[in-house]
């Protein structure tokens, strides 16, 4: 089990994990800004063959603001990543803790921010 994140195996095929966890998200107000496809970029820039693998970059404009309120340089940890992969025909989706990524920063504004988000994260990610 990793600390820095919420992590599981859902019964369900690798494109579908990555509608469901969008959708979820999306409930919670976030947003997918950017969606990268590991396995393609592998194949494309190293000729290697990946398993199925996706890094969802999930933001929440309200909260991503509140972020960057706290501290202008947050945007070096934005946005929250989502991975979706498989593995040993599983699938599995993981999403970051961001009171663990925010644990570096000493300041406690952000840390209340950086809190709300993870609640709503891990709603998200218990909905599954």
């Amino acid at each position: 089990m990793i600390t820095y994140g919420f992590s599981k195996k859902v019964d369900m095929p690798f494109d579908e994990a990555i509608d469901k966890v969008t959708t979820k998200l999306k409930k919670e107000g976030f947003g997918i800004l950017s969606r990268i496809d590991v396995r393609e970029k592998l194949k494309q820039k190293l000729g290697i063959d990946f398993m199925d693998y996706v890094i969802l970059g999930a933001c929440n404009p309200a909260m991503a603001h509140q972020a960057i309120l706290a501290e202008e340089n947050i945007g070096l940890m934005l946005p929250c990543n989502v991975i979706v992969y498989e593995k040993d025909s599983e699938t599995i989706i993981s999403i970051i803790k961001p009171s663990a990524a925010m644990s570096m920063i000493d300041n406690e504004s952000l840390k209340g921010v950086a809190l709300k988000v993870e609640t709503k994260l891990e709603k998200a990610f218990h909905s599954l």
